[in-house]
């Protein structure tokens, strides 16, 4: 591939890769006040208004920079991976090009969005209720699919209750900008996902970022600054998308209630996942359910669903429900046959623990093949999230993966640091080992290639 192409299509993969930008290597806490916004604000004096947003920064930098990437891909004949839309379902396999070919692109880790008990739950909840509530929750839009699904969640966090929502991403934004203001402080690991940090600048609050799962720099920095601000919340992921390694939730925990703050953690990528049987980092860990204040999670991922939810207690949860903006308040509730979907994925989750102990077993395996063959993993643990490190052939590579046969994404900077661009494998628990070796069998081929 070109320098340019590579740079286009690293550049692309930066906006697209959906996680906080890299500070790994971060010596010291970050106190920058919240970005603004690209391109907001009003014209300098005497300059021309364009109404159309034809000259707004960010239209010209895409046109400039993505215009012709069909065109780019196609003069070094790789296929374009970017907005390429499947044919079938997003699962063990997918169909691009009329061809069947193992997946590594998709988060629905236990098969879920493809499970038939799922499909026809949530076929009946339209039936039923139609495709959308058509309204807010707290006026017209309430329904009993929405008590159902927030009971079972709480009990499974072992909290009071819980509120599922229309999006994850969202919920991470709503919850942040709810509970904190500017007099108050968000201490984030330094990889936490770009919802949180949204949550931040929603809130006005004070961001310091610690290093990456490092209970020593999170003391550090809060023993300079708790004292600066009222409210203090430690926000963490448990599962961590890009590398695949899971938070040290125990000494994390032990070192914000030294400091009195709030503990919040992002289950995205944790819940159905992790744990003997899948529910997440709480029993991982074996914690009990106030160990934590704020337990978020997504339905998009493990629940083969859309749309996230918050958990915890009961005053917490009903100010979510009838104070938070964008929770409940003003937003429409998620469509019946999303929530339908979400809880018939639970129950099975409840009924089939083996789909969990499946997908250990090939997250371990993908892994250890990975390391076998010589490629990088980094600080993954083994878990369905398998990074394998590449560099600047990263990019390049995954457009030849797919051209082999096989989709699996780049991710590169601002996402990760520079010389640690990667393929992100996400492991599901129908691959079949066979699907596995072939794999990196390819990739070994393709490396070398490149």
């Amino acid at each position: 591939m070109t320098t340019d192409a590579r740079d286009i299509a690293r550049q692309m993969l930066a906006r697209a890769a959906g996680s906080a930008p890299a500070a790994r290597a971060e010596p010291a806490p970050s106190t920058t006040p919240a970005p603004a916004v690209r391109g907001a604000g009003k014209p300098a004096a005497g300059q021309d208004f364009d109404p159309t947003f034809s000259t707004h920064p960010g239209v010209v930098e895409a046109e400039s920079t993505f215009g012709n990437l069909d065109s780019v891909f196609s003069a070094v004949d790789l296929p374009n991976p970017f907005y390429l839309p499947h044919q079938d379902t997003n699962g063990p396999t997918v169909r691009y090009f009329d061809e069947d070919i193992p997946n590594f692109g998709s988060f629905s880790y236990l098969g879920m969005a493809v499970e038939p008990r799922v499909r026809e739950a949530a076929k009946a909840a339209i039936d039923t209720y139609g495709t959308s509530v058509s309204a807010a929750r707290i006026v017209s839009g309430e329904i009993p699919l929405y008590y159902d699904i927030e009971s079972h969640l709480a009990r499974l966090y072992d909290v009071d209750d819980a509120i599922v929502t229309a999006s994850g991403y969202l919920t991470n934004a709503a919850t942040v900008g709810f509970l904190l203001s500017n007099s108050d402080l968000a201490v984030c690991d330094s990889l936490v996902h770009s919802s949180v940090l949204s949550g931040t600048q929603w809130a006005g609050c004070r961001r310091l970022n610690f290093r990456h799962n490092d209970p020593a720099s999170l003391d550090a920095i809060l023993s300079m600054s708790r004292g600066s601000f009222g409210r203090a919340m430690v926000i963490i992921e448990g599962h961590y998308s890009m590398d695949g390694d899971i938070a040290r939730l125990p000494e994390i925990i032990e070192v914000a209630r030294k400091h009195r703050c709030s503990i919040m953690i992002d289950e995205a990528h944790s819940f159905g996942v992790l744990g003997e049987t899948g529910k997440g980092v709480r029993e991982l860990f074996d914690l009990p359910g106030d160990a934590v204040d704020v337990w978020m999670g997504t339905l998009s991922k493990a629940m083969g669903s859309v749309g996230g939810f918050v958990a915890g207690s009961h005053e917490l949860v009903q100010a979510f429900k009838y104070t938070a903006p964008g929770l409940s308040l003003y937003a429409t509730g998620p469509a019946p046959s999303a929530v339908a979907a979400a809880l018939e994925s639970l129950r099975i989750l409840d009924e089939e623990p083996q789909r969990v102990a499946a997908l250990r077993n090939n997250g371990a395996t993908l892994s250890r093949l990975a390391r076998e063959a010589g490629f990088d993993t980094g600080i993954s643990e083994g878990t369905p999230i398998v990074p394998i490190i590449l560099g600047s052939k990263a990019i390049t590579c995954s457009a030849k993966m797919l051209q082999a046969g096989i989709n699996v994404n780049a991710i590169v900077y601002p996402s990760v640091p520079e010389g640690e661009e990667r393929l992100r494998f996400f492991v599901n628990t129908a691959h079949t080992t066979e699907q596995l070796e072939h794999t990196i069998d390819t990739l070994r081929t393709v490396v070398a290639e490149v």
